[in-house]
């Protein structure tokens, strides 16, 4: 195409001086470029005689031609300051053929020279003496749990299963449910309150002890390749190493530390109540619902003046935060946990019981029983009694997240020495649940109950699913659900209709057999983990004094029947229900007396409340 200026065989000067700058920019392309404007020039003679135009004009004409008779490189581009802001000029790409990779081999003492491998990570013809000799599969004893007591009652489970990486631990029998508002000191007579310090103990392992710092403690479990965490329950609070199994002294030695001698200075109690106060503000509405829940099922007593055991909260809140201090961890060390051997369980899986024997005797069989030691007054069984929690939530800063209320229905079951325990597992499992959103398919629970009857049968349900905790003395089991808050009404009926029809009707045989062939895989896949197998010896050996294989736990659910189904809600549905709801709005959900009467209770179950 022409240009404007080239159209008019009588141009301006400056038309000209633009149209001369044009064709001189033209030089500067490339080989097709300068083709282009050569063509361009000589549509432009055949109109007006060159001898008419400034000699630049010309010689550009001039180096257009020689450009298209005589090809050349191009001209290297400028760059940007934006494309290669470190350097002047742009960097040079080249492409390498894979034939042009094909090098002489090398000879044998060139090749030694050059892959040398450090002494101390050559494997030499002697075997280390930590890692374990390999031995033939049918010459290995078959993994079984091994159980040992110390001489002052100090017990050690264990379960070799010739893994590389063990998880070593320990299992202590106290919890939450053992805090009080006021406790004086035996030794100073100083009253203090021990509410909320397995939420702040939790915070303080594998800080600074007498002989290492908190820092120096993570650098060394960095080092020796493993990971360090504690965690605590109402009834039980346990501290756990995962290493690799070369290093597992070294670890099992600053766990010890960290138990029996931490510092637990005033400045780590203040920062870690600051930690404590981030989690209350970011605590999730379900974790608020369950506190609540236990808290309303095992309600105070004595006229409301006296809080049951399992009926206190579990993490710390507002109220008890201000109250907490460096004495008030070293009181309820000195209560619970000093001087009390037999309260203590090592656990390990992926290591020989000799050797964790050997390790626990060396960090805990010099803890000497204290002679006024009285278990029996220390923990008091809860009765339960039903109850109703409301708690309205600040909308959340997020403008763009959804909120919902949240809404669990529970009844009393047995705790974990009743024949009902496995029967309410196997009761959870066939009512299962989940959210209104999942990836999976029918090995995800998509089956379950309260996926068919709720979240199918509802497009207003976001979540409904089948819970439940058990304790010494006493357990819940129930339903959650959520929605939005105009619907919550509507969910808490759906709830109570999933138990009442529970207390009628049997149970189909197909799902009684899914329900109990997923429980059955579940407890499997689980302990194929080695921090839940390490955990599921402690905890047994804690509780029961010995640890039940998978194959007894297994025989015991192929045994639950429909009958033993529909005894334990019928049983639990005789018991007063309790309410928990949490949300911005909770307007819509029913009293915990209006749910009372749409399960047909009597006046008698109406006067707990």
């Amino acid at each position: 195409r022409r240009s404007t200026s080239l159209k008019s065989p009588t141009t301006s000067s400056d038309q000209r001086s633009k149209s001369k700058h044009k064709f001189t920019f033209g030089t500067m392309m490339n080989a097709s470029s300068a083709t282009a404007a050569l063509r361009a020039a000589r549509l432009f003679s055949k109109r007006r005689p060159l001898q008419h135009h400034t000699g630049p004009l010309r010689r550009s004409f001039a180096s257009a031609e020689a450009q298209a008779s005589t090809p050349s490189e191009p001209p290297v581009p400028k760059y940007s300051e934006n494309e290669f802001p470190d350097r002047q000029e742009p960097p040079v790409i080249t492409r390498t053929n894979a034939a042009d990779l094909t090098t002489k081999p090398k000879s044998g003492e060139q090749q030694l020279s050059q892959y040398t491998i450090s002494s101390t990570r050559c494997i030499g013809p002697e075997r280390p003496s930590h890692i374990p000799p390999n031995v033939p599969l049918d010459k290995l004893e078959i993994p079984e749990t091994r159980i040992t007591t110390l001489s002052n009652g100090v017990r050690v489970g264990s379960i070799e299963n010739y893994s590389q990486v063990s998880s070593v631990g320990v299992l202590m029998d106290f919890g939450s449910r053992h805090e009080l508002d006021q406790y004086t000191l035996p030794s100073t007579d100083t009253t203090v309150s021990t509410a909320g310090v397995n939420h702040m103990m939790e915070l303080l392992a594998f800080q600074s002890t007498q002989n290492h710092s908190g820092a120096e403690i993570r650098n060394i479990m960095e080092n020796l390749g493993g990971a360090s965490f504690a965690t605590s329950s109402r009834e039980q609070m346990m501290y756990c190493v995962d290493v690799l199994r070369p290093n597992v002294d070294k670890a099992f030695n600053l766990m010890g530390e960290t138990i029996k001698c931490p510092m637990i200075e005033e400045a780590e109690v203040e920062e870690m109540k600051q930690v404590i106060q981030f989690q209350m503000m970011d605590m999730m509405p379900q974790l608020s619902m369950g506190e609540g829940m236990q808290m309303a099922a095992y309600g105070p007593v004595e006229g409301g003046k006296v809080l049951q055991q399992l009926g206190r909260p579990h993490f710390c809140t507002a109220e008890a935060l201000p109250n907490l201090t460096a004495q008030s961890v070293h009181a309820f060390r000195e209560q619970h946990l000093i001087n009390k051997p037999e309260g203590i369980v090592v656990s390990g899986s992926g290591i020989s019981h000799d050797a964790l024997v050997e390790l626990a005797e060396a960090n805990f069989g010099h803890i000497a029983a204290s002679e006024n030691n009285n278990d029996a007054s220390r923990t008091i069984p809860s009765i339960y009694t039903g109850g109703e929690y409301r708690l309205q939530r600040q909308p959340d800063p997020n403008p763009a997240k959804e909120e919902f209320t949240h809404v669990a229905i529970a009844f009393e079951v047995g705790g974990w020495h009743s024949l009902d325990l496995v029967p309410t597992c196997v009761l959870q499992t066939l009512l299962g649940g989940g959210s209104s959103f999942s990836a999976g398919g029918p090995g995800k629970g998509m089956y379950s109950r309260l996926y068919r009857e709720v979240l199918n049968k509802y497009r207003w349900a976001e979540s409904s699913e089948a819970f439940s905790s058990f304790h010494s003395e006493s357990g819940l089991w129930g339903i959650t659900g959520s929605c939005k808050p105009d619907k919550s009404r509507e969910m808490t009926r759906a709830l109570v209709d999933n138990f009442l029809r529970l207390e009628n009707e049997f149970v189909t045989d197909e799902e009684l057999s899914r329900a109990r062939n997923m429980l059955k895989c579940n407890v499997m896949t689980q302990l194929e983990s080695r921090l839940v197998l390490f955990e599921d010896i402690g905890r047994q050996i804690l509780t029961y004094g010995k640890r039940e294989d998978a194959a007894t736990m297994c025989a015991k659910i192929d045994a639950v029947t429909k009958e033993d189904i529909r005894e334990v809600v019928r049983k639990a549905l005789k018991k007063p229900p309790t309410l928990s709801t949490v949300g911005i709005d909770i307007k819509n959900v029913p009293k915990v007396e209006e749910v009372t009467q749409w399960l047909g209770q009597g006046s008698q179950k109406k006067s707990w409340f």
